[in-house]
């Protein structure tokens, strides 16, 4: 990996770098998008069973589209039941931690005035889950829970198939575990279109969430305002600020952990240490030897992979905040006090054994999480995803001849007289 001073300029190169990998970036792709949700939008199953031929090389039509039962059934009798049980532990963890970000509606009322904040459940939610480079069953989890812990009435889920029509078996029974509705063999841009809209065979949502290709991305947001979504996800970045404490090799293999998503992914080290930067690289090199999705972890640490040395604790700080990772590991002497001053992450693992992986799977947090910077304004998969919140308003005929003639006032001062007329009606 690089190695690199880490100053101001360094910081401002990387940030346009980072920027590159945008869903912004691709107009080329846009235009293909665009032209696969007008199809689906016009032909709706007809352009769907077509582009499903013509992507995934499988013959779905509206009689297979739907997963069965039975799908369902014999893909439990294929998965291994440690893992199955391994998934069970996870998907409590997950449902435990979502439970407490459950909100209630509230009122309050006194003297001739009652407000209040009603929230409502979504009805329909859609998740997708990709099925290309890898499967990611553990997707599925992050996606339905908040959902179902939220209250959705239904959830549904679009998932590419291979060419004999079957779904990856570990997809189907996290599905089932976490509580989705139905399943549909559809994947790419097709399927946010199909949910984002309805075909005769798939419902249309009120929101999609998920990752997948920039395909997925684009659509995702090419449809926003037709629906809701969680966000267009860029690639998966990861960060982490070592001290001269760090384990050098367990740094290494958390850097990795994020680089063998794809080429385009993230790893960036920030150290205040020379010797810990050296060491860091040399067992990534060490670790290339052995993994097996090597060719796509050099190339992404080629692409956007740094070690960034840093003058002190608060300069390495600084330079996270203003990256804003998805993930950010703080493995220095006091990672508590350091969180403290984090502005800006996706998600934040304290500690030599607070690995990122440890997040995707198990822990409970969601792993869902903000992208390409946003993480400066936006906040990981959450219940809040999956509800709306209506205002409550109530006055008295008392109450409001009380300050009617300000309310009235204020609707003249911005030259909306129908307004103020509204108001005084009532009392003139």
């Amino acid at each position: 990996m690089r190695i690199v001073e880490l100053n101001e300029k360094t910081t401002n190169n990387l940030l346009e770098e980072l920027l590159k990998r945008s869903p912004n970036q691709y107009p080329e792709q846009e235009k293909i998008v665009a032209d696969i949700i007008s199809d689906i939008r016009e032909n709706k199953d007809k352009a769907l069973f077509s582009y499903t031929k013509k992507f995934d090389k499988a013959d779905i039509d509206a009689g297979n589209v739907l997963v069965t039962k039975e799908e369902i059934e014999e893909a439990y009798r294929s998965v291994d039941p440690a893992t199955l049980e391994i998934i069970r532990k996870a998907l409590k963890n997950i449902q435990n931690f979502h439970e407490k970000q459950r909100q209630n509606s509230w009122f309050t009322g006194e003297d001739g005035i009652f407000l209040g904040q009603k929230v409502t459940p979504l009805e329909r939610a859609g998740v997708y889950v990709p099925g290309g480079k890898a499967a990611y069953p553990s997707s599925v989890l992050m996606n339905v829970v908040p959902a179902k812990v939220a209250g959705v009435k239904e959830i549904i889920m679009c998932t590419p198939c291979n060419a004999e029509g079957k779904v990856y078996d570990y997809t189907l029974v996290s599905a089932n575990e976490a509580g989705v509705d139905k399943i549909y063999k559809a994947g790419g841009a097709q399927a946010i279109a199909a949910m984002a809209f309805g075909t005769e065979s798939i419902p249309k949502v009120d929101k999609i969430s998920g990752p997948g290709n920039i395909f997925v991305a684009l659509a995702k947001k090419a449809v926003f305002g037709h629906v809701s979504i969680d966000s267009i996800a860029g690639p998966s970045e990861i960060l982490v600020i070592a001290d001269e404490t760090a384990n050098p090799k367990f740094v290494a293999a958390d850097l990795l952990s994020q680089a063998e998503h794809d080429e385009m992914a993230s790893a960036i080290l920030v150290t205040t240490s020379m010797d810990i930067a050296k060491k860091v690289d040399e067992e990534i090199n060490k670790f290339l030897e052995k993994l097996e999705r090597r060719a796509i972890i050099e190339k992404s640490l080629e692409n956007y992979g740094y070690i960034l040395v840093a003058k002190d604790m608060n300069d390495a700080i600084d330079a996270a905040n203003a990256i804003a990772s998805e993930h950010l590991e703080l493995v220095t002497k006091n990672p508590l006090e350091d969180m403290t001053k984090i502005k800006n992450a996706g998600a934040i693992f304290m500690g030599t054994y607070a690995c990122e992986p440890l997040g995707d799977y198990f822990a409970g947090p969601n792993h869902v999480l903000p992208t390409n910077g946003t993480a400066r304004f936006f906040s990981p998969l959450s219940v809040d995803d999956f509800v709306k919140k209506s205002s409550v308003i109530s006055y008295s005929r008392e109450k409001l001849m009380e300050v009617y003639k300000d309310a009235a006032a204020f609707a003249d001062a911005e030259g909306l007289t129908a307004h103020a007329n509204s108001i005084r009606t009532r009392f003139e």
